[in-house]
């Protein structure tokens, strides 16, 4: 069975089977078992039971914990693995970033908090972050994130999400949580599986295939293989151009025209996945290593140049044309490391490569500034690199009576070191120059880097903790942690404090709680990422409309012209109480309070702009910079409070021959209140501008929803299977700068159903649905006479309900 790797202190633990406090991201120590064939997933637990077999949360762990299966995953019927994350976890939302080149990647926001705010792990080491930047829609935080999609779904076991903050025990960046994906571990046996679904409208077709295989390797160890591909087909729900907008000068062309100005939405994709797990025993050493490469290409489309426009070449493209981003994605992480036991202590040495590269190209494109000249291609747009090092050095050791205190304790302690570099590379210089034809200038409808906005940024991080675990009593455990970290890019050490606890009142019934404090560095794309973007920004009510827009470093001349300076780390603090019930074996409920502060939050400001009375044009004049451009950057923007509620519960009802029904229910209320926001410079306020506006506020504070529903029903009765869950997304609502441009989305229940039959023991046929009633947002967008985004950045997916077939082969 597969190794769980969270540290799960619980009085009723023997400490001898307790996992090392990862503060770094540690390593396994100790193979659990399980008898539960339904979740195949295990906890860190003194021995099986049915108990624990029969839970979906954690009831006896002193943080809460939630366990996601495979099984689980594939039966979401989505092929991304944060859309199937999202379905399952009331505090998880996932984003829908449907514009333009960061359609790809869809943020996961966990307690309303930003992605950059949730480690993420696999088998318990750090997963590198992705090369995308986090902005729009919803998310305009500037972090690079780690895109759990690059991971293939065939490869994982299950995943265990810790809802807590835990950034004194994990590093910076667990600020709202851990997810930790287990990969398969089996020597033996495998699965292969393929599918075909569609949406109800016909359009995004999505086709894969899966398969995985474990093998024995040498003397006690396994080789465990996962593979798996996709191809996704293009699709819209954007609505036709209204009778205001012309395209065409020739009355005949204009009547015959299908009023479609705007193609964003899902991009067509295709993409592969690889991955492996190995463990070999020799002599006195467990050696490991476990890796990930994969590979996505994307079409994206984007609004029509009308041939009547200003972006128009009539001798190359007479009839208009609709610009076609190209993304190509490689990534790959490969962990290498040794275990064992040395003078008493478990030690676990470890190091980690990662990296993610994207490069943007473009087709059926003009650069219209170059007239007749203009490529209809443009191979280089802009190419975006990160990558991540990692080394660890973890030891942990049971005293049963250390310093005669009296009480046993578990001590942990390590070391890391983290090296990251993000990096961005030029286009060719017919995406960006400027002709002499009169028409705009640059690659249409494209994220440009030019050789002015190319970075190479570099941060080394040294990290040491120690962990001390606590049996106080028979009922009563503690755990106190300290991390220090140090960024050679920042002055002074780093200090995260945690104390943890969980008391047992009853033989059902006990309580936990933890206090904690953090401190988060800015990411590196949050510190130096700068580019000049031609395609469309917001105004202060709402409305998108063309500009050009450059993000700036927020310490750069024209940043600071602008009133910014340089970031500062953000500080958290957080306080979670929750209790713990399991009256039957069958039967669990958890509810999880918490407050999180953070200070020095950092967001993108709103877009500065001259509002016509020439005062932003006189400091960009100064700065070098053109008239007309619109200019925004990073700043420590807002301190935040939010505060939250976390309730799941999970009962299993046997109905004798007709079979046995798993109920769940989850339940997630959160709500960002902002304390104190950054102050506008007297000399923009004069101008009209607000620096970060209410529109960055309503990002953190009404963006998504306040609470979330999830209930479910598996129902397992011979070789039948169907299971049902249905969840209500609360309202939500986008703020503009100015009131007059907010708009409220309102509340929303998605069903999704799966049944399948299983043959001759190994095969199995499923067919379901996701979102089986076609809920789509509210229509309540900011007027578009071209049709743009008529459901606004709604907290699910807005295409729609999909169906969905597969067929499925165990060996």
């Amino acid at each position: 069975m597969p190794r769980s790797y969270f540290p799960i202190p619980a009085r009723t633990f023997p400490l001898s089977t307790l996992t090392v406090s990862v503060l770094l991201a540690t390593a396994p120590l100790a193979r659990a078992d399980t008898s539960d064939s339904q979740l195949q997933t295990v906890t860190v637990t003194a021995a099986p039971t049915a108990a624990r077999a029969q839970q979906r949360t954690v009831v006896d762990s002193s943080s809460p914990i939630d366990i996601i299966s495979n099984d689980a995953l594939v039966k979401t019927g989505r092929a991304e693995l944060s859309e199937a994350i999202a379905k399952l976890l009331p505090s998880f939302t996932f984003g829908t970033n449907i514009a333009g080149f960061n359609s790809t990647t869809r943020p996961l926001s966990n307690r309303g908090m930003g992605p950059e705010y949730t480690l993420v792990l696999v088998n318990g080491k750090r997963r590198h972050l992705g090369a995308s930047i986090q902005s729009g829609s919803t998310d305009n935080s500037g972090a690079n994130v780690v895109d759990i999609d690059m991971i293939p779904i065939s490869s994982i076991d299950h995943i265990e999400v810790l809802k807590d903050a835990a950034a004194a025990r994990y590093g910076s960046d667990a600020v709202a949580g851990v997810v930790n994906i287990i990969l398969k571990a089996q020597d033996a046996g495998g699965h292969i599986e393929s599918s075909y679904g569609e949406l109800f409208s016909g359009e995004g077709a999505t086709k894969k295939i899966a398969a995985d295989e474990g093998f024995k390797l040498g003397d006690g160890g396994f080789l465990h293989l996962s593979a798996d591909a996709r191809k996704r087909g293009y699709a819209s729900w954007d609505g036709k151009a209204d009778s205001t907008v012309t395209a065409y000068s020739d009355p005949a062309k204009e009547a015959a025209w299908d009023r479609v100005a705007i193609k964003n939405g899902d991009p067509e994709l295709k993409a592969y996945n690889l991955g492996y797990n190995a463990e070999l025993p020799v002599n006195d050493v467990t050696l490991y290593s476990f890796g990930t490469y994969g590979e996505r290409k994307a079409v994206i489309q984007n609004y029509y140049r009308f041939p009547n426009g200003t972006a128009a070449v009539p001798s190359i493209f007479p009839d208009g044309y609709y610009p076609v981003n190209n993304l190509r994605d490689i990534d790959y992480q490969f962990v290498f490391g040794g275990k064992g036991e040395v003078g008493g202590w478990d030690y676990d040495l470890s190091t980690s490569y990662g990296r993610d590269t994207l490069k943007y190209s473009s087709s059926l494109n003009l650069n219209p500034s170059l007239g007749d000249d203009s490529p209809t291609s443009f191979n280089n747009l802009a190419t975006f690199r990160s990558d991540q090092w990692v080394n660890n050095l973890d030891f942990s050791r049971r005293f049963e009576n250390p310093f005669n205190l009296g009480v046993p304790v578990t001590i942990s302690t390590g070391v890391e070191h983290k090296w990251e570099r993000f990096s961005t590379f030029a286009g060719s210089a017919d995406s960006y120059e400027t002709g002499t034809y009169n028409a705009a200038s640059g690659a249409q409808a494209s994220i440009i880097i030019r050789p002015e906005d190319e970075v190479d940024l570099i941060r080394n991080t040294y990290a040491s903790y120690l962990d001390l675990g606590f049996d106080l009593t028979n009922r009563w455990y503690a755990d106190v942690a300290a991390r220090v970290e140090h960024y050679d890019d920042y002055s002074g050490n780093k200090l995260g404090l945690k104390f943890n606890s969980r008391y047992k009142l009853t033989d059902t019934v006990a309580v936990r709680g933890t206090l904690g404090t953090g401190v988060r560095a800015p990411s590196l794309t949050q510190e130096g990422y700068t580019t000049t973007d031609s395609r469309v920004n917001t105004d202060v009510n709402g409305n998108v409309v063309p500009a050009t827009t450059r993000l700036t470093a927020s310490d750069s001349s024209l940043a600071k012209a602008l009133g910014g300076s340089a970031l500062k780390p953000e500080k958290s603090q957080n306080i979670g109480l929750g209790i713990t019930w399991q009256p039957a074996p069958r039967t669990s409920v958890t509810a999880d309070a918490y407050v999180v502060d953070i200070q020095n939050r950092i967001a993108l400001t709103s877009a500065i702009y001259d509002h016509g009375d020439g005062t932003i044009n006189s400091i960009l004049a100064s700065q070098g910079v053109a008239s007309g451009t619109w200019v925004d950057y990073y700043t420590n923007a807002f301190d935040t409070r939010t505060r939250g509620l976390d309730v799941v519960a999970d009962h299993t009802t046997p109905f004798a021959q007709y079979g046995d029904v798993r109920w769940s229910a989850a339940f997630n209320y959160n709500k960002t209140t902002i304390i104190d926001a950054k102050d506008t410079p007297a000399s923009l306020a004069d101008a009209g501008v607000t620096l970060v506006g209410r529109n960055r506020e309503g990002d953190l504070t009404d963006a998504l929803p306040k609470t979330k529903f999830i209930l479910g029903a598996n129902w397992t009765v011979g070789n039948w299977n169907t299971n049902l869950n249905t969840t209500r997304y609360g309202k939500v609502s986008t703020l503009a700068v100015n009131e007059s441009g907010d708009r409220s989305f309102g509340a929303k229940w998605l069903t999704d159903l799966d049944i399948s039959y299983t043959f001759f023991d190994h095969l199995t046929l499923s067919v379901g649905g996701s979102n089986i009633f076609d809920v789509r947002p509210d229509k309540n967008a900011v007027y578009s006479s071209l049709g743009l985004a008529p459901y606004g950045n709604p907290p699910f997916y807005p295409g729609g309900g999909s169906w969905y077939t597969k067929i499925a082969y165990d060996f």
